[in-house]
Protein backbone atom coordinates (compact mmCIF):
# COMPACT_ATOMS: atom_id res chain seq x y z
CA UNK A 1 0.00 0.00 0.00
CA UNK A 2 1.27 3.48 -0.81
CA UNK A 3 2.10 5.67 2.20
CA UNK A 4 -0.53 8.30 2.90
CA UNK A 5 1.10 10.26 5.70
CA UNK A 6 3.20 13.40 5.49
CA UNK A 7 6.75 13.61 6.84
CA UNK A 8 9.21 16.50 6.74
CA UNK A 9 12.77 16.11 8.04
CA UNK A 10 15.07 19.14 7.78
CA UNK A 11 18.09 20.52 9.56
CA UNK A 12 19.04 24.06 10.52
CA UNK A 13 22.23 25.74 11.67
CA UNK A 14 20.29 27.50 14.44
CA UNK A 15 21.01 26.10 17.88
CA UNK A 16 18.58 23.89 19.76
CA UNK A 17 17.22 26.62 22.08
CA UNK A 18 16.48 29.09 19.27
CA UNK A 19 14.95 26.38 17.10
CA UNK A 20 12.67 25.24 19.95
CA UNK A 21 11.51 28.81 20.49
CA UNK A 22 10.68 29.22 16.79
CA UNK A 23 8.94 25.85 16.64
CA UNK A 24 6.80 26.55 19.71
CA UNK A 25 5.85 30.00 18.44
CA UNK A 26 4.78 28.61 15.05
CA UNK A 27 2.92 25.76 16.75
CA UNK A 28 0.92 28.18 18.89
CA UNK A 29 0.12 30.29 15.82
CA UNK A 30 -1.07 27.15 14.04
CA UNK A 31 -3.25 26.13 17.01
CA UNK A 32 -4.66 29.66 17.28
CA UNK A 33 -5.65 29.49 13.60
CA UNK A 34 -7.73 26.43 14.50
CA UNK A 35 -9.27 28.42 17.40
CA UNK A 36 -7.80 26.03 19.97
CA UNK A 37 -7.04 27.05 23.57
CA UNK A 38 -3.28 27.65 23.92
CA UNK A 39 -3.37 29.37 27.30
CA UNK A 40 -2.31 26.38 29.42
CA UNK A 41 0.30 24.50 27.40
CA UNK A 42 2.79 22.62 29.56
CA UNK A 43 4.48 19.24 29.97
CA UNK A 44 2.09 16.30 29.79
CA UNK A 45 -1.37 16.32 28.24
CA UNK A 46 -3.42 19.46 27.63
CA UNK A 47 -6.94 19.53 26.24
CA UNK A 48 -6.85 22.33 23.65
CA UNK A 49 -10.39 21.66 22.37
CA UNK A 50 -13.29 19.33 23.08
CA UNK A 51 -12.02 16.97 20.39
CA UNK A 52 -8.27 17.65 20.53
CA UNK A 53 -5.41 17.03 22.97
CA UNK A 54 -1.79 18.15 22.92
CA UNK A 55 0.96 16.06 24.53
CA UNK A 56 4.31 17.68 25.28
CA UNK A 57 7.49 15.98 26.46
CA UNK A 58 11.16 16.97 26.47
CA UNK A 59 14.50 15.81 27.79
CA UNK A 60 18.07 17.05 27.98
CA UNK A 61 21.21 15.33 29.14
CA UNK A 62 24.48 13.79 28.05
CA UNK A 63 22.86 12.35 24.91
CA UNK A 64 21.53 15.71 23.79
CA UNK A 65 18.11 17.28 24.01
CA UNK A 66 14.75 17.06 22.34
CA UNK A 67 11.30 18.63 22.57
CA UNK A 68 8.21 16.98 21.15
CA UNK A 69 4.63 18.10 20.70
CA UNK A 70 1.93 15.67 19.58
CA UNK A 71 -1.63 16.70 18.82
CA UNK A 72 -4.50 14.27 18.35
CA UNK A 73 -7.75 15.50 16.77
CA UNK A 74 -10.90 13.36 16.62
CA UNK A 75 -13.67 15.52 15.11
CA UNK A 76 -16.27 12.72 15.34
CA UNK A 77 -16.62 9.04 16.21
CA UNK A 78 -16.56 8.03 12.55
CA UNK A 79 -13.89 10.44 11.31
CA UNK A 80 -10.92 8.71 12.86
CA UNK A 81 -8.03 10.60 14.45
CA UNK A 82 -5.54 12.98 12.88
CA UNK A 83 -2.20 12.85 14.67
CA UNK A 84 0.33 15.67 14.17
CA UNK A 85 3.83 15.44 15.67
CA UNK A 86 6.55 18.09 15.83
CA UNK A 87 10.03 17.15 17.09
CA UNK A 88 13.06 19.40 17.60
CA UNK A 89 16.25 17.49 18.30
CA UNK A 90 19.77 18.71 18.98
CA UNK A 91 22.29 17.20 16.60
CA UNK A 92 24.86 14.54 17.39
CA UNK A 93 28.59 15.36 17.19
CA UNK A 94 28.70 14.18 13.57
CA UNK A 95 25.93 16.65 12.71
CA UNK A 96 28.40 19.53 13.23
CA UNK A 97 26.09 21.78 15.22
CA UNK A 98 22.94 21.24 13.19
CA UNK A 99 19.53 20.96 14.82
CA UNK A 100 16.95 18.59 13.38
CA UNK A 101 13.24 19.32 12.91
CA UNK A 102 10.67 16.64 12.06
CA UNK A 103 6.97 17.06 11.25
CA UNK A 104 4.65 14.06 10.85
CA UNK A 105 0.95 14.03 9.94
CA UNK A 106 -0.99 10.77 9.82
CA UNK A 107 -4.59 9.65 9.86
CA UNK A 108 -5.72 6.80 12.08
CA UNK A 109 -9.04 5.36 10.82
CA UNK A 110 -11.92 4.79 13.21
CA UNK A 111 -12.21 1.16 12.05
CA UNK A 112 -9.42 -1.35 11.54
CA UNK A 113 -10.62 -2.31 8.04
CA UNK A 114 -10.60 1.28 6.75
CA UNK A 115 -7.74 2.88 4.81
CA UNK A 116 -6.06 5.98 6.27
CA UNK A 117 -6.90 9.23 4.53
CA UNK A 118 -4.05 10.93 2.66
CA UNK A 119 -2.39 13.79 4.52
CA UNK A 120 -1.87 17.13 2.82
CA UNK A 121 1.06 19.43 3.55
CA UNK A 122 0.20 21.12 6.89
CA UNK A 123 0.42 24.88 7.28
CA UNK A 124 2.84 24.48 10.19
CA UNK A 125 5.36 22.82 7.86
CA UNK A 126 5.16 25.79 5.51
CA UNK A 127 5.48 28.32 8.34
CA UNK A 128 8.53 26.48 9.74
CA UNK A 129 10.18 26.53 6.32
CA UNK A 130 9.46 30.26 6.07
CA UNK A 131 10.97 31.06 9.49
CA UNK A 132 13.78 28.53 9.85
CA UNK A 133 16.81 28.53 7.59
CA UNK A 134 16.06 24.91 6.75
CA UNK A 135 18.42 22.76 4.73
CA UNK A 136 18.65 19.35 3.13
CA UNK A 137 22.30 18.51 2.61
CA UNK A 138 23.79 21.45 0.70
CA UNK A 139 20.43 22.79 -0.47
CA UNK A 140 18.31 25.52 1.09
CA UNK A 141 14.73 24.41 1.62
CA UNK A 142 11.97 26.97 1.09
CA UNK A 143 8.34 27.07 0.04
CA UNK A 144 9.15 29.09 -3.09
CA UNK A 145 11.13 27.53 -5.96
CA UNK A 146 14.51 29.11 -6.69
CA UNK A 147 15.35 30.27 -10.23
CA UNK A 148 18.41 28.81 -11.99
CA UNK A 149 19.40 31.66 -14.28
CA UNK A 150 23.08 31.41 -15.25
CA UNK A 151 26.12 29.13 -15.43
CA UNK A 152 27.11 29.76 -11.80
CA UNK A 153 23.65 28.70 -10.63
CA UNK A 154 23.91 25.54 -12.74
CA UNK A 155 27.27 24.66 -11.15
CA UNK A 156 25.78 25.01 -7.66
CA UNK A 157 22.73 22.98 -8.67
CA UNK A 158 24.88 20.16 -10.06
CA UNK A 159 26.77 19.98 -6.76
CA UNK A 160 23.49 19.71 -4.87
CA UNK A 161 22.17 17.01 -7.19
CA UNK A 162 25.31 14.91 -6.67
CA UNK A 163 25.47 15.55 -2.91
CA UNK A 164 25.75 12.17 -1.19
CA UNK A 165 24.13 13.60 1.97
CA UNK A 166 20.87 14.80 0.46
CA UNK A 167 17.75 12.97 1.61
CA UNK A 168 15.10 14.67 -0.49
CA UNK A 169 14.44 14.61 -4.22
CA UNK A 170 15.17 17.74 -6.23
CA UNK A 171 12.28 18.74 -8.50
CA UNK A 172 13.20 20.97 -11.43
CA UNK A 173 10.63 22.70 -13.63
CA UNK A 174 11.55 24.29 -16.95
CA UNK A 175 10.17 27.39 -18.62
CA UNK A 176 9.04 26.86 -22.23
CA UNK A 177 10.72 29.07 -24.79
CA UNK A 178 8.62 32.14 -25.52
CA UNK A 179 6.85 32.05 -22.13
CA UNK A 180 7.26 34.76 -19.51
CA UNK A 181 9.11 33.09 -16.59
CA UNK A 182 7.28 35.00 -13.85
CA UNK A 183 3.87 34.28 -15.33
CA UNK A 184 4.73 30.60 -15.93
CA UNK A 185 5.98 30.30 -12.38
CA UNK A 186 2.87 31.92 -10.90
CA UNK A 187 0.22 30.20 -13.02
CA UNK A 188 1.75 26.76 -13.57
CA UNK A 189 4.77 25.92 -11.43
CA UNK A 190 3.54 27.18 -8.05
CA UNK A 191 0.21 25.27 -8.28
CA UNK A 192 2.15 22.25 -9.53
CA UNK A 193 4.52 22.38 -6.54
CA UNK A 194 1.85 23.04 -3.92
CA UNK A 195 2.04 19.50 -2.46
CA UNK A 196 5.85 19.38 -2.34
CA UNK A 197 6.66 21.80 0.47
CA UNK A 198 8.94 20.07 2.95
CA UNK A 199 9.19 17.00 0.71
CA UNK A 200 11.51 18.22 -2.05
CA UNK A 201 13.95 20.94 -3.03
CA UNK A 202 12.30 23.07 -5.71
CA UNK A 203 13.86 24.85 -8.70
CA UNK A 204 12.83 26.54 -11.93
CA UNK A 205 15.37 26.19 -14.74
CA UNK A 206 15.42 29.24 -16.98
CA UNK A 207 15.88 28.83 -20.76
CA UNK A 208 19.28 30.55 -20.66
CA UNK A 209 20.61 27.92 -18.25
CA UNK A 210 19.02 24.86 -19.85
CA UNK A 211 21.78 24.27 -22.41
CA UNK A 212 24.55 23.99 -19.84
CA UNK A 213 22.42 21.94 -17.45
CA UNK A 214 21.37 19.42 -20.11
CA UNK A 215 24.91 19.19 -21.48
CA UNK A 216 26.23 18.35 -18.01
CA UNK A 217 23.39 15.85 -17.47
CA UNK A 218 23.20 14.43 -20.99
CA UNK A 219 21.42 11.29 -19.77
CA UNK A 220 19.12 13.17 -17.37
CA UNK A 221 17.90 16.24 -19.31
CA UNK A 222 14.74 18.28 -18.76
CA UNK A 223 13.30 20.91 -21.11
CA UNK A 224 10.26 22.13 -23.01
CA UNK A 225 8.14 23.11 -20.02
CA UNK A 226 8.52 19.65 -18.48
CA UNK A 227 9.43 18.73 -14.91
CA UNK A 228 11.91 16.13 -13.71
CA UNK A 229 12.28 14.62 -10.23
CA UNK A 230 15.89 13.81 -9.33
CA UNK A 231 15.95 11.30 -6.48
CA UNK A 232 18.98 10.96 -4.17
CA UNK A 233 21.95 8.97 -5.46
CA UNK A 234 22.10 10.60 -8.90
CA UNK A 235 24.85 9.22 -11.16
CA UNK A 236 25.11 11.66 -14.10
CA UNK A 237 27.61 9.52 -16.02
CA UNK A 238 25.52 6.33 -16.07
CA UNK A 239 22.74 6.19 -18.65
CA UNK A 240 20.65 3.44 -16.96
CA UNK A 241 20.42 5.65 -13.87
CA UNK A 242 18.10 7.97 -15.83
CA UNK A 243 15.26 5.48 -15.32
CA UNK A 244 15.12 6.34 -11.61
CA UNK A 245 14.38 10.02 -12.22
CA UNK A 246 10.87 10.39 -13.71
CA UNK A 247 9.88 13.10 -16.16
CA UNK A 248 6.51 14.83 -16.39
CA UNK A 249 5.71 16.38 -19.76
CA UNK A 250 4.32 19.85 -20.33
CA UNK A 251 1.32 18.25 -22.03
CA UNK A 252 0.43 16.31 -18.89
CA UNK A 253 0.89 19.38 -16.70
CA UNK A 254 -1.27 21.70 -18.79
CA UNK A 255 -3.99 19.08 -19.22
CA UNK A 256 -4.79 19.20 -15.50
CA UNK A 257 -2.39 21.01 -13.17
CA UNK A 258 -4.19 19.86 -10.02
CA UNK A 259 -4.00 16.20 -10.99
CA UNK A 260 -0.40 16.62 -12.15
CA UNK A 261 0.46 18.10 -8.74
CA UNK A 262 -0.92 15.01 -6.99
CA UNK A 263 1.04 12.68 -9.29
CA UNK A 264 4.22 14.70 -8.84
CA UNK A 265 3.99 14.54 -5.03
CA UNK A 266 3.55 10.75 -4.87
CA UNK A 267 7.23 9.85 -5.24
CA UNK A 268 8.62 12.45 -2.77
CA UNK A 269 5.93 11.44 -0.28
CA UNK A 270 6.87 7.78 -0.60
CA UNK A 271 10.59 8.53 -0.28
CA UNK A 272 9.98 10.65 2.83
CA UNK A 273 8.10 7.84 4.56
CA UNK A 274 10.59 5.13 3.54
CA UNK A 275 13.86 6.99 4.12
CA UNK A 276 15.58 6.10 7.41
CA UNK A 277 15.57 8.95 9.91
CA UNK A 278 18.87 10.64 10.82
CA UNK A 279 20.62 9.02 13.80
CA UNK A 280 19.75 11.96 16.06
CA UNK A 281 16.01 11.57 15.44
CA UNK A 282 16.17 7.79 15.65
CA UNK A 283 17.54 8.15 19.17
CA UNK A 284 14.47 10.08 20.39
CA UNK A 285 12.64 7.69 22.78
CA UNK A 286 9.10 6.48 22.22
CA UNK A 287 6.61 8.96 23.57
CA UNK A 288 5.06 7.99 26.89
CA UNK A 289 2.02 10.14 27.49
CA UNK A 290 1.60 11.41 31.06
CA UNK A 291 -1.50 12.91 32.62
CA UNK A 292 -0.98 16.26 34.24
CA UNK A 293 -1.33 16.07 38.06
CA UNK A 294 -4.64 17.29 39.45
CA UNK A 295 -4.94 19.61 42.44
CA UNK A 296 -8.54 18.63 43.19
CA UNK A 297 -7.71 15.72 45.51
CA UNK A 298 -8.52 12.07 45.05
CA UNK A 299 -12.31 12.17 45.35
CA UNK A 300 -14.46 9.70 43.48
CA UNK A 301 -15.22 12.17 40.66
CA UNK A 302 -11.55 12.79 40.02
CA UNK A 303 -10.76 9.09 40.12
CA UNK A 304 -13.41 8.48 37.49
CA UNK A 305 -11.92 11.21 35.30
CA UNK A 306 -8.47 9.70 35.70
CA UNK A 307 -9.83 6.26 34.86
CA UNK A 308 -11.43 7.57 31.68
CA UNK A 309 -8.19 9.32 30.74
CA UNK A 310 -6.14 6.20 31.34
CA UNK A 311 -8.57 4.11 29.32
CA UNK A 312 -8.23 6.64 26.51
CA UNK A 313 -4.45 6.31 26.66
CA UNK A 314 -4.71 2.53 26.43
CA UNK A 315 -6.98 2.87 23.39
CA UNK A 316 -4.44 5.20 21.79
CA UNK A 317 -1.64 2.74 22.47
CA UNK A 318 -3.63 -0.11 20.89
CA UNK A 319 -4.45 2.03 17.88
CA UNK A 320 -0.81 3.05 17.45
CA UNK A 321 0.30 -0.58 17.73
CA UNK A 322 -2.21 -1.64 15.05
CA UNK A 323 -0.95 1.07 12.71
CA UNK A 324 2.68 0.01 13.22
CA UNK A 325 1.73 -3.63 12.55
CA UNK A 326 0.05 -2.58 9.29
CA UNK A 327 3.14 -0.58 8.31
CA UNK A 328 5.37 -3.58 8.96
CA UNK A 329 3.08 -5.82 6.91
CA UNK A 330 3.15 -3.30 4.07
CA UNK A 331 6.96 -3.25 4.20
CA UNK A 332 7.07 -7.04 4.09
CA UNK A 333 4.80 -6.98 1.04
CA UNK A 334 6.99 -4.33 -0.57
CA UNK A 335 10.09 -6.42 0.16
CA UNK A 336 8.50 -9.49 -1.39
CA UNK A 337 7.55 -7.48 -4.46
CA UNK A 338 11.10 -6.14 -4.75
CA UNK A 339 12.60 -9.61 -4.39
CA UNK A 340 10.28 -10.95 -7.07
CA UNK A 341 11.26 -8.06 -9.35
CA UNK A 342 14.91 -8.82 -8.66
CA UNK A 343 14.38 -12.45 -9.65
CA UNK A 344 12.70 -11.34 -12.88
CA UNK A 345 15.58 -9.01 -13.71
CA UNK A 346 18.13 -11.73 -12.92
CA UNK A 347 16.40 -14.12 -15.32
CA UNK A 348 16.16 -11.44 -17.99
CA UNK A 349 19.84 -10.54 -17.61
CA UNK A 350 20.88 -14.17 -17.90
CA UNK A 351 18.81 -14.57 -21.05
CA UNK A 352 20.20 -11.39 -22.59
CA UNK A 353 23.75 -12.44 -21.70
CA UNK A 354 23.28 -15.80 -23.39
CA UNK A 355 21.86 -14.11 -26.50
CA UNK A 356 24.72 -11.62 -26.49
CA UNK A 357 27.32 -14.39 -26.33
CA UNK A 358 25.52 -16.29 -29.07
CA UNK A 359 25.44 -13.17 -31.24
CA UNK A 360 29.16 -12.57 -30.67
CA UNK A 361 29.97 -16.15 -31.72
CA UNK A 362 27.79 -15.74 -34.80
CA UNK A 363 29.53 -12.48 -35.71
CA UNK A 364 32.97 -14.10 -35.37
CA UNK A 365 31.87 -17.02 -37.54
CA UNK A 366 30.55 -14.73 -40.28
CA UNK A 367 33.67 -12.56 -40.19
CA UNK A 368 35.87 -15.61 -40.59
CA UNK A 369 33.80 -16.69 -43.60
CA UNK A 370 34.05 -13.21 -45.13
CA UNK A 371 37.80 -13.09 -44.49
CA UNK A 372 38.21 -16.42 -46.19
CA UNK A 373 36.34 -15.00 -49.18
CA UNK A 374 38.58 -11.91 -49.15
CA UNK A 375 35.70 -9.51 -48.36
CA UNK A 376 37.42 -7.59 -45.55
CA UNK A 377 35.37 -4.42 -46.16
CA UNK A 378 32.11 -6.20 -45.38
CA UNK A 379 33.63 -8.14 -42.50
CA UNK A 380 34.85 -5.07 -40.63
CA UNK A 381 32.96 -2.17 -42.15
CA UNK A 382 30.16 -0.31 -40.40
CA UNK A 383 26.82 -2.07 -40.71
CA UNK A 384 24.20 -0.01 -42.50
CA UNK A 385 21.21 -1.12 -40.43
CA UNK A 386 18.13 1.14 -40.44
CA UNK A 387 17.18 2.31 -36.97
CA UNK A 388 13.73 1.58 -35.56
CA UNK A 389 11.57 4.71 -35.39
CA UNK A 390 10.24 4.49 -31.85
CA UNK A 391 7.19 6.47 -30.69
CA UNK A 392 7.90 9.66 -28.77
CA UNK A 393 5.06 9.20 -26.26
CA UNK A 394 2.55 6.54 -25.28
CA UNK A 395 -0.12 8.68 -26.93
CA UNK A 396 1.97 8.50 -30.11
CA UNK A 397 2.28 4.74 -29.65
CA UNK A 398 -1.50 4.40 -29.65
CA UNK A 399 -1.77 6.51 -32.80
CA UNK A 400 0.76 4.28 -34.56
CA UNK A 401 -1.03 1.00 -33.87
CA UNK A 402 -2.43 1.21 -37.39
CA UNK A 403 1.08 0.23 -38.52
CA UNK A 404 0.52 -3.15 -36.85
CA UNK A 405 -2.46 -4.69 -38.70
CA UNK A 406 -2.51 -7.95 -36.74
CA UNK A 407 -2.96 -6.25 -33.38
CA UNK A 408 -6.18 -4.79 -31.94
CA UNK A 409 -6.16 -2.56 -28.87
CA UNK A 410 -9.35 -2.88 -26.81
CA UNK A 411 -8.15 -1.10 -23.65
CA UNK A 412 -8.68 2.42 -22.34
CA UNK A 413 -6.59 4.99 -24.16
CA UNK A 414 -6.48 7.34 -21.16
CA UNK A 415 -4.93 4.67 -18.94
CA UNK A 416 -2.12 4.18 -21.44
CA UNK A 417 -1.64 7.90 -22.07
CA UNK A 418 -1.19 8.52 -18.33
CA UNK A 419 2.06 6.54 -18.53
CA UNK A 420 3.60 9.59 -20.21
CA UNK A 421 3.65 11.40 -16.86
CA UNK A 422 5.47 8.55 -15.12
CA UNK A 423 7.49 6.93 -17.88
CA UNK A 424 11.21 6.28 -17.77
CA UNK A 425 13.51 6.30 -20.76
CA UNK A 426 13.17 2.75 -22.09
CA UNK A 427 9.52 1.92 -21.38
CA UNK A 428 8.37 3.22 -24.76
CA UNK A 429 11.09 1.27 -26.58
CA UNK A 430 10.30 -1.94 -24.72
CA UNK A 431 6.57 -1.51 -25.35
CA UNK A 432 7.08 -0.87 -29.05
CA UNK A 433 9.51 -3.80 -29.41
CA UNK A 434 6.91 -6.00 -27.72
CA UNK A 435 4.19 -4.80 -30.09
CA UNK A 436 6.38 -5.41 -33.14
CA UNK A 437 7.10 -8.94 -31.92
CA UNK A 438 3.42 -9.60 -31.14
CA UNK A 439 2.38 -8.35 -34.57
CA UNK A 440 4.95 -10.60 -36.25
CA UNK A 441 3.78 -13.56 -34.18
CA UNK A 442 0.09 -12.85 -34.89
CA UNK A 443 0.79 -12.72 -38.63
CA UNK A 444 2.60 -16.05 -38.53
CA UNK A 445 -0.15 -17.51 -36.37
CA UNK A 446 -2.84 -16.37 -38.80
CA UNK A 447 -0.92 -18.05 -41.64
CA UNK A 448 -0.50 -21.25 -39.63
CA UNK A 449 3.27 -20.83 -39.44
CA UNK A 450 3.48 -20.44 -35.65
CA UNK A 451 3.60 -23.46 -33.39
CA UNK A 452 3.01 -22.82 -29.72
CA UNK A 453 2.26 -19.59 -27.88
CA UNK A 454 4.03 -16.22 -27.92
CA UNK A 455 6.51 -17.25 -25.24
CA UNK A 456 7.59 -20.27 -27.31
CA UNK A 457 7.87 -17.98 -30.33
CA UNK A 458 10.21 -15.60 -28.47
CA UNK A 459 12.43 -18.52 -27.44
CA UNK A 460 12.69 -19.82 -31.00
CA UNK A 461 14.55 -18.66 -34.10
CA UNK A 462 11.19 -17.88 -35.69
CA UNK A 463 11.10 -14.45 -34.00
CA UNK A 464 13.66 -13.42 -36.63
CA UNK A 465 13.87 -9.66 -37.17
CA UNK A 466 11.56 -8.84 -34.23
CA UNK A 467 13.11 -10.45 -31.13
CA UNK A 468 11.71 -9.88 -27.67
CA UNK A 469 13.21 -11.18 -24.38
CA UNK A 470 11.38 -14.29 -23.24
CA UNK A 471 12.02 -13.24 -19.63
CA UNK A 472 9.68 -10.31 -20.20
CA UNK A 473 6.81 -12.58 -21.27
CA UNK A 474 4.41 -14.30 -18.86
CA UNK A 475 1.64 -16.47 -20.30
CA UNK A 476 -0.08 -17.18 -16.97
CA UNK A 477 -0.89 -15.40 -13.74
CA UNK A 478 -0.24 -17.06 -10.43
CA UNK A 479 -2.92 -19.39 -9.06
CA UNK A 480 -3.51 -16.92 -6.23
CA UNK A 481 -4.40 -14.18 -8.73
CA UNK A 482 -6.41 -16.48 -10.99
CA UNK A 483 -8.53 -17.76 -8.09
CA UNK A 484 -9.11 -14.37 -6.45
CA UNK A 485 -12.37 -12.92 -7.70
CA UNK A 486 -11.35 -9.24 -7.54
CA UNK A 487 -7.87 -9.75 -8.99
CA UNK A 488 -9.17 -12.02 -11.75
CA UNK A 489 -11.93 -9.50 -12.47
CA UNK A 490 -9.37 -6.77 -13.19
CA UNK A 491 -7.93 -9.03 -15.88
CA UNK A 492 -11.27 -9.78 -17.54
CA UNK A 493 -10.65 -7.48 -20.49
CA UNK A 494 -12.56 -6.55 -23.63
CA UNK A 495 -12.56 -8.48 -26.89
CA UNK A 496 -15.06 -8.44 -29.78
CA UNK A 497 -18.13 -10.59 -29.21
CA UNK A 498 -17.09 -12.62 -32.24
CA UNK A 499 -14.16 -13.79 -30.12
CA UNK A 500 -16.17 -14.32 -26.91
CA UNK A 501 -19.93 -14.07 -26.48
CA UNK A 502 -19.55 -12.12 -23.24
CA UNK A 503 -17.21 -9.57 -24.77
CA UNK A 504 -14.52 -10.28 -22.15
CA UNK A 505 -11.82 -12.90 -21.63
CA UNK A 506 -9.35 -13.57 -18.83
CA UNK A 507 -6.18 -11.96 -20.24
CA UNK A 508 -3.55 -13.42 -17.99
CA UNK A 509 -0.81 -13.37 -20.66
CA UNK A 510 1.22 -10.18 -20.38
CA UNK A 511 4.47 -8.40 -21.26
CA UNK A 512 6.57 -6.88 -18.50
CA UNK A 513 7.20 -3.45 -19.97
CA UNK A 514 9.05 -2.04 -16.97
CA UNK A 515 9.89 -2.44 -13.33
CA UNK A 516 11.82 -0.74 -10.58
CA UNK A 517 8.97 1.40 -9.21
CA UNK A 518 5.31 1.18 -8.27
CA UNK A 519 4.09 1.78 -11.85
CA UNK A 520 5.86 -1.26 -13.43
CA UNK A 521 3.68 -1.16 -16.59
CA UNK A 522 2.23 -4.31 -18.12
CA UNK A 523 0.64 -5.11 -21.49
CA UNK A 524 -2.06 -7.80 -21.26
CA UNK A 525 -2.99 -9.64 -24.44
CA UNK A 526 -5.07 -12.52 -25.79
CA UNK A 527 -3.91 -14.72 -28.68
CA UNK A 528 -6.61 -15.43 -31.26
CA UNK A 529 -4.44 -15.82 -34.35
CA UNK A 530 -5.68 -19.24 -35.49
CA UNK A 531 -9.32 -18.01 -35.52
CA UNK A 532 -9.49 -14.27 -36.17
CA UNK A 533 -5.89 -13.72 -37.19
CA UNK A 534 -5.45 -11.13 -34.43
CA UNK A 535 -3.87 -10.61 -31.04
CA UNK A 536 -6.09 -8.50 -28.80
CA UNK A 537 -4.49 -6.15 -26.29
CA UNK A 538 -6.89 -5.36 -23.49
CA UNK A 539 -4.62 -3.31 -21.25
CA UNK A 540 -1.45 -1.23 -21.36
CA UNK A 541 -0.85 0.65 -18.14
CA UNK A 542 0.44 0.44 -14.56
CA UNK A 543 0.80 -3.01 -13.01
CA UNK A 544 -2.62 -4.37 -12.09
CA UNK A 545 -3.14 -5.35 -8.47
CA UNK A 546 -1.89 -8.68 -7.23
CA UNK A 547 -1.29 -10.27 -3.85
CA UNK A 548 1.75 -8.04 -3.29
CA UNK A 549 0.16 -4.68 -4.14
Amino acid sequence: MEPRGYRMVVSTESDYVDTCAIAERELITWLDSKQYDTSGLAEGRTEVAAHATLDRDSESGMNGAYSRWRMRETPSITSGTWQSTLVVRSGLPEDKGRTWVQVDIEHQPAKADEFPKPANTPNIARSLLDTLEARDGQADLTTSPSFIEDDADVDDLLEELCDANRRMPVVIATVPYGKDPDEWSRTVVEPLFRNLHGLAVLYILMPAAQAKFNTALEYHPVFGGGVRTYVPGLDPAWKPDAQRHPVMSRKTIEANVRRAAAILAALPQRLASRHALPAALLSVPQQRVRLRPSSDGADIVQLRKDNLALTSLLDEAEQAEAIRVNEINDLYAELAKTERGSDDLRGENEELYDKFQESQRHIRFLRERLEAAGDFATAYGAADIPAIAYPETFADLLDRLEELPFLVFTGHHKTTQKLDSQSVDNWLNVAWDGLLALNHFAEASALGKASGDFLSWCKSEASGDFPFPAAKVAMRESDTVAKNGKLRGERMLSVPRAVDDGGRVFMQAHLKIGGGNTVAPRLHFYEDGPRSGKVYMGYLGPHLRNTLT
